[in-house]
Parts: C-alpha cells; structure tokens; sequence
C-alpha cells in the first residue's frame, strides 16, 4: 500500500470547517447595519447581540470540549454542524412585527455560539490523536487559517448577497454551506489513526510514533485523562487561558467591530469597508499559516519554550505596537493596513495557544483546549460589549488602546507558561 496523507487530508477539512464556522458568525457583523435598521438597533443593542453569541459560544467550551473527549470529535463536530446551521437560518425568521424581537435575536445567537463551541475542541482532539508533536504548529496554523479565510471572504460574500438579495439570503447561504462542508467530514473523518480504513502503515506509524501515548489508544479502551481538578490546579491552564483571554478580547474587536469602525468612523464607504475588512482577515490567515511554521522550526531547533512561548510574546506585542499605531495614523487607508498588519500579527500566535494546549492536555486535549478558549470567548463577549461603551465615553482610540493594552498583558502571561510540564492525569475508561 502506497504511503498516505489521511491527517493533513482531516487538517485540510478542519480548515474548510473552521472558514466555515467563521463565515456563519462574521455574517451578522457585516449585515449589522441592515438588521440595526430594520429592527430598529441602536449600537449599545447590537453590541449585546454580539455578546450574546460568544456568550453562548464561552460558556459551552468547556462541556464541547469534554464531550468531544468523550464521545469523539467526529460525531460531536458532525452535530455541532447541524446545530449552527439550524440556528444561523433561525435569524431570518425574526422581523419587526416579532414579540420581544431583541430578546429572540439574542437567544438564537445564544444557541448559534453554544453549537458552534464544539468546533476547535474538536479540532484540538483530532491534532492531539492524529498529528506527531513536531507537526502540531503547521497543522494548527492550517486550521487557524481557515479563521481568517472564512472571515476575509465573508465581506465580498456579504455584501454581494445582502445588495443584490437582502440579508436574509446571506444567512441561508451560510446555513446551508455549513451543512455541506459537515457532512462531508462525518464521511471522511475518524476519531483515532487505527479506526480509518485508508492510511497506510508507514504514516500510522509516524503518526503513533510522535505521539503521548494515550493518544494512539483506542475509544473504549483505557486513556489517561485529566480530572478537572488536575485542570483546575494546573498553573500552566491558568497562564495560558489568561493570555488566550486578552487574546480573544483583541481577535474580536477586529471581528465584531472593525467593519463598523471603517464605515462610521473612518468613513470608508461600504464597499471600501468591506475590502479593508478582507485585508485584515487574509493578513490574520497568512499569520496563522506563518506562525505555526516558525513555531514548529523554533520548537524543533531551540525547544517548546522558543517555538512556542516567546514567539506568542513576539507576536502578541508586535500586535500591540500595531494596534496603538494604527489610532495615530490620520490617513484612513494607511490606518487600515496597520491594522490588518495588527490583525496578521495576532493571529502569529494563534497556533502556539493550541498546540501547548494538546501538548499539556494529552488524552485530555478536548477538555484543557475548550477550558482555555472559553477565557477567549469571554475576552471576546466583553470586547463585544465594553468597545462601544467605551467608544461613547472616551472615543474609538481608546477602544482601541484598551486592546492594546490587554494583549501585552497577554504576552507576559505567556512567559508564565513551561509547555514542557504535562500534567499527569489517572487511568481512566473512556468508553
């Protein structure tokens, strides 16, 4: 038999479901303004919108992630998938004629974060089972660009349909992508390298090679898993979900905010906002891709605490620089590029938070992962909410800023984590 390629096959689809995960929450802050005028939004109502989603999407983090542990990440994402799109259709059932119109809109993207939370602990629990430790930084930038990707696309993608069909057409669109793009992995995808009729023996053997060696153990046999204890008293899980907190604060305001900010601030017209919007979110796909290479180079040649924990430093404080940089820029079109560099240079991080989690997590990958990006999420929630609240009182820099701020705050914790420490879990059934 011929040698295989079956983990960057599930890397690669990973990617498509991540862009896709992001095109279904990025489509609201793009059709934002729409929705804020046809259901009568002010700002401060469509922030709590946007919370509302990561509010949802935090909270159910760390259950997405021990289910997936649990149960496996090929049937968890698989419903998660079906879950999202149900609910990203659910929005163009509301209109202003809907009772208590704000609270429904609130609910349905409750309920959309909470589907939707199971995509990267998922993700993590396939780079933790089926990717050699020396790999992990490529295959975690790899799904990390599709974050960049899936948003980067949906500005064009956007407004193209919300001018020519209405928003609502957008939101179907997305509905029924995700429902394609997840079918197809449920098809593809396995839990464990030995479950999969396709790869051949020389690529289970590398794979199984490079890994702890719970990982290569089979569902339903015996796997060493952490307690949440054992979490919970973990400094590195606490350092790590500190800097991915200020992290995630900084990712969203880019996300939920950046467009708004070229279009009512800057006054770039919608179709300028929209491209400036892409460039930042290409910038944070190139980033992804870029970091995990360096990471894996740096982390093969100089150890994990250079290739992972002093590149997410570099990184997260170059972001900072950028950010404070672009507020003192006056020319709108020089202060977005900075601020996609901003976005790019963030994003340099992005797989070193993951990659550290699925080393220092082992059989419990799902779980650490889904604890440390809930600190994201809620970083991202109260970015959500606090940006125009404190856009109002001491202007967009100053949002800004505050970002800036909390991303070198984050790159410090960084310094705090020793990725080389495991945590030791016990001998427990999985099945």
């Amino acid at each position: 038999m011929k040698n295989t390629h079956i983990r960057w096959l599930l890397i690669v689809w990973m990617f498509l479901v991540s862009a896709v995960a992001y095109l279904d929450r990025v489509n609201i802050s793009i059709a934002g303004g729409e929705i804020a005028s046809e259901f009568h939004l002010t700002n401060q109502q469509l922030g709590y919108v946007f919370t509302a989603f990561l509010l949802g999407y935090a909270l159910f983090q760390t259950p997405g992630g021990a289910l997936a542990d649990r149960l496996g990440p090929r049937k968890v994402l698989s419903l998660g998938v079906v879950w999202w799109a149900v609910f990203t259709a659910l929005v163009t059932a509301l209109s202003p004629a809907t009772g208590a119109l704000l609270v429904a809109l609130i609910a349905v993207r409750f309920f959309l974060g909470m589907g939707e939370a199971v995509v990267y602990p998922s993700s993590n629990c396939i780079v933790a089972n089926w990717i050699p430790s020396a790999e992990r930084g490529k295959a975690n930038g790899i799904i990390f660009a599709g974050v960049g990707f899936g948003s980067g696309i949906t500005p064009p993608i956007i407004t193209y349909l919300m001018v020519n069909y209405g928003w609502r057409s957008s939101f179907w669109a997305s509905a029924c992508l995700g429902l394609l793009v997840g079918a197809i992995w449920y098809l593809i995808a396995r839990d464990k390298p030995r479950q999969h009729a396709w790869i051949s023996a020389q690529e289970l053997s590398l794979i199984e090679s490079g890994l702890p060696e719970a990982a290569a153990v089979l569902p339903g046999s015996r796997n060493t898993q952490m307690s949440w204890a054992e979490i919970l008293s973990t400094p590195n899980v606490w350092a790590v979900t500190l800097s991915y907190f200020t992290y995630g604060y900084t990712a969203y305001i880019f996300f939920s905010w950046f467009f708004i900010y070229l279009n009512k601030v800057r006054h770039q017209d919608l179709k300028h906002s929209a491209v400036f919007t892409m460039l930042q979110y290409l910038s944070m796909s190139a980033g992804s891709v870029l970091g995990g290479w360096i990471s894996d180079r740096l982390t093969n040649r100089f150890g994990k605490r250079v290739g992972r924990c002093f590149l997410a430093f570099a990184a997260l404080c170059l972001c900072a620089a950028l950010i404070a940089l672009g507020m003192q820029v006056a020319d709108a079109r020089t202060a977005s590029v900075v601020l996609a560099g901003g976005a790019g240079a963030l994003y340099l991080s992005q797989s070193v938070f993951w990659s550290i989690s699925a080393d220092i997590g082992k059989g419990s990958a799902g779980s650490v992962s889904g604890f440390m990006n809930m600190g994201s999420q809620i970083g991202g929630a109260l970015t959500a909410s606090l940006t125009p609240w404190i856009a109002a009182r001491f202007g967009w820099s100053a949002s800004f800023l505050t970002a800036a701020l909390l991303c070198t705050l984050g790159a410090i914790a960084m310094l705090l984590v020793r990725p080389e420490n495991v945590v030791q879990g016990q001998l427990v059934e999985t099945g």
